[in-house]
């Protein structure tokens, strides 16, 4: 543990925790009481913002609609928020939440590096997601029986990964980022560097990955002008037969909404209400 500060609900504190190739630095938000808690995994978006990381989902820097952080801690769940390799605290440039001229180049040299030595930034965001997992699973003030994902954007995109990939993410919630990556390159639309995944297409596309969550509980957020959601209620249709197939079609739910790609209000509310009531059901 670095430090801790006792906030209105919740008790933040600053960690490290072992990720697949180094300490991944994190904040940790707790509430007040007696646990063991229901916790959530909750990565931060992109946005070319990558000096905004486990900040933004804290409430501490960024957008306010980005900080679920805090309300869920308020509402009884452990929140774990990782900086991803690259963003915040995890920039090859050093710690901080400050702009750096270099940072979109030391990023895509974070992908560069590991592809030329046979690796995959992938692996590393992944790893260090499932890594965090396990960290939350080890701590006793979390009911491992009730741990979930949530993301915006990237974030989402880590979500849909982690969840279908680590059975242990017992529910989970995407926004912003539910787009195949076939209507992705028809659009011209941009693939993230750690979504850059040689061969992917000849296993699965996303409505696959979306698959492999069933029967848990998922939530999809989307928006009719978001291209980084572009064609999500077809994936949702594609999928779908995977949860009934297990009795389970209302565990997956859908919600299609008016606008672009960035957090509204209403969005926000609708994923901390959701991930409130798997972790308390």
């Amino acid at each position: 543990m670095c430090s801790e500060r006792r906030l209105d609900g919740y008790l933040e504190l600053r960690v490290c925790y072992g990720g697949i190739e180094e300490e991944v630095p994190a904040l940790v938000l707790v509430p007040d009481g007696a646990g063991p808690f229901p916790a959530v995994l909750a990565h931060h978006q992109h946005n070319s913002e990558w000096h905004l990381g486990k900040s933004e989902i804290a409430g501490l820097a960024g957008e306010p609609l980005q900080a679920f952080g805090p309300a869920l801690a308020r509402a009884g769940l452990v929140v774990l928020a990782p900086d991803a390799v690259g963003f915040e605290d995890r920039r090859y440039t050093g710690t901080g939440i400050d702009e750096r001229e270099d940072d979109w180049l030391q990023y895509f040299n974070e992908m560069a590096y590991r592809l030329v030595s046979g690796q995959l930034l992938a692996s590393t965001v992944l790893g260090d997601a499932a890594c965090g997992l396990s960290a939350l699973l080890a701590d006793e003030r979390v009911d491992g029986s009730k741990l979930g994902a949530v993301g915006h954007s990237h974030g989402g995109y880590v979500t849909i990964m982690l969840a279908a990939l680590d059975e242990r993410v017992r529910f989970a919630c995407a926004s912003g980022s539910a787009c195949s990556y076939k209507r992705r390159m028809l659009d011209r639309s941009g693939i993230e560097f750690s979504q850059a995944i040689p061969g992917i297409l000849k296993l699965a596309d996303v409505d696959g990955l979306l698959g492999l969550i069933a029967p848990r509980p998922l939530l999809l957020l989307s928006a009719s002008e978001d291209r980084y959601s572009a064609d999500a209620p077809e994936l949702v249709q594609a999928a779908i037969g995977a949860w009934e197939a297990r009795g389970a079609r209302e565990n997956l739910e859908h919600v299609r909404y008016k606008g672009g790609h960035a957090l509204t209000p209403e969005r926000t509310e609708k994923i901390v209400s959701w991930v409130i009531g798997q972790a308390n059901g």
